[in-house]
């Protein structure tokens, strides 16, 4: 089981957004598996699982992230807004215009 960069990158920001919302051993084996980058091997022996349990477990996860996603659209919002703070940024605005961008980019 593997996944392209593009993959693993959007996997990351949906567990960013939605991370609260899984539970402590969804949280470990996902960072396990994209953050630390442990095999399935490695993660079935630290868990002591077989490693089609932990398969199945990341295959569940990822399922739940995209739902959450499909149903939230959180993650559609953040980049809506990045593209508008972007587009705003490449305006002539007064200086305080781009303080409130700035203030507003870090809120995220």
């Amino acid at each position: 089981m593997s996944y392209t960069i593009e993959e693993t990158i959007k996997y990351n920001q949906l567990f960013d957004v939605y991370q609260e919302l899984l539970t402590d051993k969804q949280r470990q084996y996902f960072t396990y598996y994209f953050s630390d980058d442990y095999s399935l091997a490695e993660i079935a022996e630290i868990l002591n699982v077989s490693r089609n349990a932990v398969h199945l477990q990341i295959k569940s996860i990822i399922n739940t992230l995209e739902n959450f996603e499909t149903k939230l659209h959180v993650n559609d919002l953040y980049d809506k807004v990045d593209e508008l703070l972007s587009a705003l940024k490449d305006e002539t605005l007064k200086p305080k215009t781009l303080t409130i961008i700035k203030k507003i980019e870090k809120v995220k």
